[in-house]
């Protein structure tokens, strides 16, 4: 015989713990019972403590008194031991099983419309629970929990089954916050996790399934053997995203940003964009774009910017984001997206802007970036009020089985680290598809979190039309290929419930086709294909530009008086808050470099570039890691105060009507965070978007938001961008990791009119490029290489005068020699030539003129060939600190045809950008320095 002991407190919490000793086991009471019990299984402290001890020891005594197969007794030390009532035991059974649907139900589902599940166990067989056959037609009061009442045992499974084990299976039992799992019982308790449509609604579900699917089979037939990534197989997302769309209008939603990948995207571009048809054609068709200064790119990754009018006459705008071939990489810029429009548009309301992330299966589970999205959600900096993700799942990526693609059990998983409820749904039940779509919304908007949606469908064909994917899935392909599509398959259920007849379909069809025709016809009288511009409304009053253009000056000057008033508020604390001293001090220095010595450092320079854009109305957003205090303790924008450690942040205090400055220490994430930036920027070209690493090099880590969108996305989708990046440069010894932010590889991607880069060497030269950025009527991504050791250097100081009456030099003469005298004419950039310069002045060398470029990218190669031609000198020389197969050797041999008669001065090629040992890079560095001041020093040893 087993024993329950437990030890229960005489405290009056509840009217039952008022009673006799154990009385409240009387079997009246049983409702009371399960409930708490229920309470505590999901929320075990927010039960009382004396009662949280019983079901503790509940627990134990049912596990071992049903292995035994014993009765279960309580004993307490006055009363001896006393059993507890059968059928409060079987209560509490109950309750366990209603636990066990909730925490496992998902396991169970028909959610897989080709494939048999894979088993699971244990199972949730009533047997696992305590409970018998016997049982079934016994009423708990546990169905109370539920939302049914007192009900059988049978109609409770039948419940549950319903809610947690049919089409839609649901995760949501992590979830630590007591009020949004309560949210989410009562919703699919309510309406057993269904939706009931009207046969209107219904109808309305089976237009847009037929959409779908004939718009697939139409260019399938239209279009032999062209890639086109079909929606086959998941077309449930058409009627899906409408209803989202339609319903999060009347919830007050008035944006939509949205990012997928290829599969599907065609198809949400006609059906749900409102992109015409005859565009679509079009690009089918290959004919040549309509401008010659863009390239395009193939039709599945273009975006799309739509106006749309809901059913209820709500307007609304819609942007489906260009996307590359980097599947989850447009995540991040989605996401940026949303919250430039959100901090633009509606910071008093931000759910106003919905973002919507539609994910292929692999590609979620196997793409490290989704991670780096999912951590942002809920951060200060980047937080969008809630995402909704969908997964077209397919269940296979490329050729590959989802066996091999994953080891989590769901691609969705990744979903968990935000604690964000996840559905798993059958695509050929479409109205699941719907509901669950409009349950996520509902989720979203009532907590501005995180919701994820894991369609599973099937891929009727290869990975694209011309695949034949039986090589690598015969059995799974031999079942897709006698399965009905879920237009046909929802059909039939409307053909049983009466709702329509069997002609109904037929007759869909031939309109949708009948008005495809048409825009085919029509768009093979189209000599070109025309792209429209995304966000076009966004970027009006912007031009596109050529290189001609981005060289001409912008007048970045700015008056004294303002720039006086900005360096008073930024140079003084308030005096009623205390700060480290240390802070105290530079802010007095900064104080005294301004008001008395006239000699501005690079950080001044730096803030005031921020300051003075602000006070022109301009918003100003810097994110990175550590960039409130800079990696090198040089910016301080963000300073806290000594004992509550509240932020304060000068460049917000300039005036009354002013831009806003947002600065953010980011996550340790380069990818995600550029993703974002860029997004940002792309959606709000009047702000000076910033992104900075802890150190150039680590930028490598965003090199997919380089490759596909940074340096080409003008040329592929007409986007422009001035998105900032500032990557610390320099060889000081720090080993290979922190010198080099690999300029070469940023130079290499530079062509015609795409992006500026710079290696600038003066705070005003800072301020004006900076300036510049948002003073152009166009926008260029900006690559700057700012210095590390040079942030604090005695030399690197500017004139208040640079920096009002001054603009941006592409390149700096040397100012101080003497054309006559000059043999050696040296060309360098950024921190070497400070390294030069200390040895030309220590050595007295008038026969070396050091010349500073600027601005790598565009080249200014009229001024290099005006300057070789003042100084006739008897040699040219290259010189950088960097090895010969890095720095920007290559890039000036490429873009400045003169160049190849000069000298090159750089240390020998390498893998590594520098040596560890302090005392090789010492040798090295010097060995190159004195090859710049004398040719026959050419004897660097490796």
């Amino acid at each position: 015989m087993l024993y329950f002991c437990g030890v229960l407190s005489l405290k009056k919490t509840t009217e039952y713990l008022l009673m006799d000793n154990y009385s409240f086991l009387n079997a009246a009471h049983t409702a009371f019972f399960a409930d708490l019990y229920d309470k505590y299984l999901q929320h075990p402290d927010s039960v009382e403590p004396s009662w949280r001890a019983f079901f503790q020891g509940f627990d134990f005594g049912m596990e071992s008194a049903q292995e035994a197969g014993e009765t279960v007794y309580v004993e307490q030390a006055s009363q001896g031991k006393v059993e507890v009532p059968q059928n409060v035991q079987k209560e509490f059974m109950v309750v366990r099983l209603i636990d066990g649907y909730r925490t496992r139900g998902h396991l169970f589902t028909k959610t897989n419309p080709v494939r048999e599940r894979r088993k699971y166990a244990p199972t949730l067989a009533i047997e696992n629970f305590g409970l018998t056959q016997a049982d079934m037609d016994v009423v708990f009061n546990a169905g109370e929990i539920v939302g049914i009442g007192p009900s059988s045992l049978r109609d409770i499974v039948l419940h549950l089954e319903k809610i947690y084990c049919d089409s839609i299976g649901i995760e949501y039992m992590y979830i630590r916050n007591p009020e949004e799992r309560e949210w989410i019982q009562s919703r699919i308790n309510f309406n057993t996790n269904r939706t009931k449509f009207s046969a209107d609604e219904k109808k309305y579900i089976l237009k847009k399934l037929n959409q779908a699917v004939s718009f697939e089979s139409f260019l399938h037939t239209k279009y032999v053997g062209q890639k086109r990534f079909s929606l086959e197989g998941g077309e449930a997302l058409i009627p899906a995203l409408d209803a989202l769309i339609e319903k999060a209008a009347e919830m007050g939603v008035q944006e939509f940003v949205m990012g997928m990948a290829h599969r599907g995207r065609l198809s949400t571009l006609t059906n749900i964009f409102g992109k015409s048809p005859k565009d679509i054609f079009s690009e089918f068709d290959g004919k040549d774009y309509e401008e010659d200064i863009f390239d395009g790119d193939v039709k599945y990754h273009l975006g799309w910017t739509a106006k749309r009018k809901t059913e209820s006459g709500k307007a609304i705008n819609m942007n489906i984001a260009p996307n590359p071939s980097h599947l989850e990489t447009v995540g991040a810029v989605v996401e940026g997206i949303t919250r430039a429009k959100q901090d633009r548009h509606y910071k008093e309301n931000t759910s106003c802007v919905l973002p919507i992330i539609v994910h292929g299966d692999a590609a979620i589970a196997g793409q490290g970036l989704v991670y780096e999205i999912v951590q942002m959600a809920q951060l200060e900096g980047y937080k969008t009020g809630g995402t909704i993700h969908i997964v077209v799942n397919n269940q296979i990526g490329f050729t590959t089985n989802y066996l091999d693609a994953r080891s989590s059990t769901y691609c969705t998983d990744i979903g968990k680290v935000t604690l964000s409820p996840v559905m798993h749904v059958n695509a050929d039940d479409a109205e699941a598809v719907v509901h669950a779509m409009n349950f996520a919304l509902e989720f979203r908007m009532t907590f501005k979190r995180d919701v994820f949606i894991d369609m599973l469908g099937y891929r009727k064909y290869g990975h694209n039309e011309g695949d034949e994917p039986r090589f690598t899935q015969p059995k799974l392909y031999k079942a897709i290929a006698k399965h009905k599509n879920p237009r046909d398959i929802y059909a039939q259920k409307l053909i049983a419930e009466g709702i329509i007849d069997k002609d109904y379909v037929s007759a869909l069809e031939k309109e949708y086709k009948e008005s495809l025709e048409e825009e085919l016809e029509d768009s093979r009288k189209q000599e070109k294909t025309v792209i429209t511009p995304f966000m076009q409304d966004e970027w009006a009053g912007f031009d596109r530009v050529q290189e001609d253009v981005m060289m001409k000056g912008v007048d970045t000057t700015y008056s004294r008086e303002s720039l006086d008033k900005i360096a008073q508020i930024i140079t003084k604390l308030p005096s009623d808050k205390k700060f480290l001293r240390k802070i105290e001090r530079l802010i007095d220095q900064r104080a005294q470099m301004y008001f008395e010595d006239d000699s501005l450092d690079w950080a001044m320079g730096e803030l005031l570039a921020y300051g003075s854009l602000l006070e022109e109305g301009y918003d100003v957003r810097m994110s990175g890691q550590d960039v409130e205090r800079g990696t090198f303790s040089h910016r301080h924008a963000v300073v806290k105060v000594e004992d509550s450690e509240e932020e304060i942040l000068l460049l917000n205090r300039l005036k009354e009507e002013q831009g806003e400055f947002y600065i953010y220490n980011s996550l340790l994430s380069e990818y995600g965070v550029v993703g974002f930036d860029y997004g940002y920027a792309m959606a709000n070209p009047d702000t000076l978007t910033i992104w900075e690493a802890q150190f150039g090099d680590f930028s490598n880590g965003a090199q997919i938001m380089l490759d596909q969108y940074i340096s080409s996305a003008e040329d592929k989708w007409k986007l422009q961008n001035g998105l900032v990046m500032l990557l610390p440069h320099g060889y000081e010894g720090q080993g290979a990791e922190h010198s080099s932010a690999r300029m070469e590889r940023y130079l290499q991607l530079c062509a015609k009119d795409n992006m500026y880069v710079a290696d600038v060497t003066t705070p005003a030269n800072l301020f004006h490029m900076l300036r510049r950025q948002m003073k152009a009527k166009y926008r260029k991504p900006l690559i700057v290489f700012t210095p590390k050791s040079l942030l604090r250097h005695p030399k690197v100081v500017s004139t208040v005068d640079e920096f009002v009456n001054g603009s941006f030099q592409t390149i700096i003469d040397d100012v101080e020699a003497t054309p006559k005298k000059v043999k050696s004419l040296v060309f360098c950039t950024g921190k070497f030539y400070y390294d030069l310069l200390e040895v030309k002045e220590k050595e007295n060398r008038e026969d070396v003129a050091l010349v500073r470029i600027e601005q790598l990218f565009p080249l200014p190669t009229e001024q290099m060939e005006a300057l070789i031609k003042k100084y006739n000198a008897d040699e040219v020389v290259w010189a950088q600190e960097e090895p010969r197969n890095m720095g920007a050797l290559s890039h000036i041999l490429m873009h400045f045809e003169a160049a190849k008669n000069f000298r090159f001065v750089s240390r020998r090629p390498y893998g590594a950008p520098a040596a560890g040992s302090a005392t090789r890079f010492r040798r090295r560095h010097q060995e190159v320095i004195d090859f710049v001041f004398d040719a026959t020093k050419n004897n660097q040893r490796r």
